[in-house]
């Protein structure tokens, strides 16, 4: 069965959500990961675990504390509103902020470990040759790094495609503002309309599985490429 006018509409709006977040979560998650992965600190495994929280923590409970907090009497209800900006539950803007919060550990994670696996020696190198702090990010550490920023960016993307609950506790079920591709799946098994649910589970299911195999080719080949350095 072809795609509704609704289905189309949603994952139009998931694929903007998803486009969105994976570039901010790479700004912000990348000076996260290189601090986790050269630094000593005792805060290092608080900060690790807060990081990971959303691994093991169940969507609805991160989605209830981000619903208060953006709330009128939330920290950062406060803050908009007072900026002129309004409330940021129920729009694309508070489903773009829980989102950031959801997927974090999925683009942290992967950055983390190609920067552990890069070893020391190459900063060393760059080092002697009096490269800057900056020369050696840009100029060693990316580079050689460049296969866990693109497992990265495919598992914060894919992630965020693939978010329920969190969604639905932020944004509800606004028809082209916060209904994206797994509510309209929802709200299909909700009308027991099984027809329209199967066709667009099934776009997502094949998307899913594109993604874990590009993800899997790319992780065989990080450590023959570091291994030759």
């Amino acid at each position: 069965m072809l795609l509704s006018q609704e289905d189309l509409q949603a994952i139009w709006l998931t694929l903007k959500l998803a486009s969105l977040v994976t570039v901010l979560l790479l700004i912000i998650a990348t000076p996260i990961a290189w601090w986790l992965s050269q630094t000593h600190s005792p805060l290092k495994p608080f900060i690790s675990a807060i990081v990971a929280l959303p691994l093991v923590l169940p969507p609805t409970v991160l989605g209830f504390y981000l619903l208060l907090v953006m709330g009128p009497e939330g920290f950062i209800g406060q803050i908009t509103n007072s900026l002129g900006l309004g409330l940021l539950p129920f729009t694309f803007a508070g489903l773009v902020f829980a989102s950031l919060f959801y997927s974090l550990p999925f683009v942290v994670q992967p950055i983390q470990n190609a920067m552990l696996a890069m070893g020391k020696r190459p900063l060393e190198v760059a080092a002697t040759l009096r490269a800057s702090p900056i020369d050696q990010f840009f100029n060693v550490v990316l580079p050689l790094c460049k296969p866990g920023f693109i497992s990265a960016a495919i598992l914060g993307f894919a992630h965020t495609v693939g978010e329920f609950g969190v969604i639905l506790m932020i944004g509800g079920n606004i028809p082209g503002e916060t209904r994206v591709a797994s509510v309209q799946i929802y709200d299909h098994v909700e009308s027991l309309n099984y027809a329209n649910a199967h066709a667009l589970s099934l776009v997502l299911l094949v998307f899913s599985f594109i993604v874990l195999s590009a993800v899997y080719s790319l992780n065989r080949n990080i450590k023959p490429s570091i291994a030759g350095l």
